[in-house]
């Protein structure tokens, strides 16, 4: 059954059976996953995923359903386990289903030549890949992985009030952690992108980067452990971004888990600190023109020039705070509660490149990649204490690559003493989170 059919006769059902608002979320993905190891497919999937969700108002309360079938039996198991749900409902502050916009900004992210590219095309670009990463050094003894990953996905959200929205967007994502071994120095670097466009890949060319930054971990010097000022390589900045962004949650403020909680229209963080969600960036992939409660999307500065100006809202928590939701209801996917998360979330860049920041240290460390960011953050304080690997910087100059460090400090002293930003934006593949490299004033810093 197509979606449109399934739409109108589930509404119908619902509503002789008592409901007064509804609606129907759709969501479909096309994934591809294959892994490579020494230039043969060492895993390979593919996978259709469609599933609904329904919400409808029954006796005054929202009830929830959701089913991966779109067929007739499915439309009753959806209106009676609603009914069901909404019948032992007790939360107090009751949801309910958006009439919409006057207006949704007409974006298309789907890319129709990265719909073309075949199985077999992304397959042979790994391959490829794979050969030339053997053959640029001979100091490169394997990968740790190899990872390509396609997804092509479809929104949907109609609902009683008149609402009908579609979305659909597609990327292509790949990772690699390339192993080498020098004398009995064994170190690895990770390389990863994700792109639109498949002809701008070269696999030569890639393959290098990868190479180039495993190999920038031989040879390590000993440096000893202080205080120092401390570039954040984009990469590094992103991943440390992402493991705070629920701090700009109002979900989370208002549980009492964030310390932004009463922070609106105050400063927290230096002039050259601005954060913008930008949900409508053809080069990120959680880009979208509603979010999931049929909301308009629109820009947000969330932070500028340090002072903060919003925090994310959906429906509820706006309702709670007396402002107007910003747009950001999220679900994990179709079977997901609504909670509230951003799209395309990143530092705005400044002016400076990442190599003119290098070279105006004159001692300072530059982290590259970090680890243990769950077990060694404290979100709620601010507080972190994470393994990083890097380089040691003197006179403006990379020496070399340092020994495996822990960089410890607080995430909210840090963005009241940011002190470059750099031109460098880049989104994780992940995360969806983008930032450039940017200088802190100073960080503990401990190595091994």
């Amino acid at each position: 059954m197509n979606i449109q059919d399934f739409k109108q006769q589930l509404f119908e059902r619902g509503e002789n059976q008592g409901f007064n608002d509804m609606e129907l979320y759709y969501e479909k993905s096309d994934s591809f996953n294959c892994k490579i190891d020494l230039g043969e497919v060492d895993q390979f999937t593919t996978a259709e995923e469609i599933g609904v969700s329904f919400r409808g108002v029954y006796k005054g309360k929202m009830g929830y359903a959701y089913t991966e079938k779109l067929d007739e039996s499915s439309i009753e198991f959806l209106v009676e386990n609603a009914r069901e749900n909404a019948l032992i409902l007790e939360e107090e502050d009751q949801e309910e289903i958006y009439q919409g916009d006057s207006e949704y900004k007409d974006v298309n992210f789907l890319s129709e030549d990265l719909q073309q590219v075949s199985n077999e095309e992304k397959i042979n670009f790994m391959k490829e890949f794979d050969r030339h990463i053997y053959k640029i050094d001979e100091r490169v003894t394997g990968t740790g992985f190899f990872q390509l990953m396609s997804n092509n996905i479809e929104k949907a959200m109609y609902n009683t009030k008149g609402l009908a929205l579609e979305d659909q967007n597609n990327f292509i994502a790949f990772g690699v952690m390339v192993i080498v071994k020098e004398n009995d120095l064994t170190k690895s670097g990770m390389h990863f992108k994700h792109v639109q466009d498949w002809a701008s890949l070269d696999p030569e060319e890639e393959a290098k980067k990868a190479v180039e930054e495993a190999i920038s971990y031989l040879n390590p010097m000993e440096v000893e452990s202080n205080d120092y000022p401390v570039l954040l390589r984009h990469d590094a900045a992103s991943s440390l971004l992402a493991t705070f962004l629920s701090i700009f949650s109002a979900e989370t403020a208002q549980k009492g888990m964030s310390k932004l909680k009463d922070k609106v229209g105050k400063k927290i963080a230096g002039n050259n600190v601005t954060f913008v969600d930008e949900p409508f960036r053809q080069d990120a992939m959680k880009s979208r023109t509603f979010d999931a409660e049929g909301v308009a999307s629109k820009e947000l500065t969330v932070v500028e020039n340090g002072k903060l100006n919003t925090l994310f809202h959906n429906r509820k928590t706006a309702k709670k705070d007396g402002v107007e939701s910003t747009g950001h209801a999220y679900k994990e996917s179709y079977k997901g509660s609504l909670t509230v998360s951003p799209s395309n979330f990143y530092l705005v860049p400044g002016e400076p490149s990442y190599d003119d920041i290098v070279s105006s240290l004159k001692e300072g460390v530059v982290v590259t990649s970090l680890s243990g960011l769950h077990s060694g953050v404290n979100q709620i304080s601010g507080d972190f204490s994470v393994a990083a690997n890097g380089y040691y910087v003197k006179d403006g100059e990379v020496q070399a690559a340092t020994n495996l460090m822990t960089i410890a400090g607080n995430f909210f002293d840090l963005l009241n003493h940011v002190e470059s930003v750099g031109s460098d934006l880049e989104f994780s593949p992940f995360s969806g989170v983008g930032a450039p490299s940017f200088l802190v004033e100073g960080l503990s810093v401990t190595f091994e």
